[in-house]
């Protein structure tokens, strides 16, 4: 199975739309259309595990945690993409298209991963 995304209420937009515009058939659920705003990360990673999404967030402040708590309760997550602010949004597209492009879905499982790769 592809990899499907869901964007943080964190993300830039505009990380994805530059994904949809590249590649429109790419999962990308956004955090608006998932109604993230105000929901916390425990939630947020229970959600994405829910949907079979990896999660793509900014929140490289407090997400590690969050997802080392999620996964050491036994919940399996379908893993985290972690983007610093500091990578330009050029970049971060190009890696979450060449990991759909590249990948499964199943090799992320349970992952943390810092973008780029």
């Amino acid at each position: 199975m592809k990899v499907r995304f869901l964007a943080d209420a964190d993300l830039n937009r505009t990380i994805v739309s530059g994904v949809l515009r590249r590649e429109p058939s790419v999962n990308f659920l956004t955090a608006h259309a998932a109604e993230l705003r105000g929901i916390r990360d425990p939630e947020v990673l229970a959600l994405a595990a829910g949907q079979q999404r990896v999660l793509v967030s900014h929140d490289v402040g407090t997400m590690p945690g969050h997802f080392r708590a999620f996964t050491n309760l036994g919940k399996q997550s379908s893993g985290v993409f972690l983007i610093p602010q500091s990578l330009d949004v050029g970049t971060a597209i190009d890696e979450l298209l060449l990991t759909w492009l590249a990948s499964e879905a199943s090799e992320w499982v349970d992952r943390l991963v810092w973008l780029p790769l």
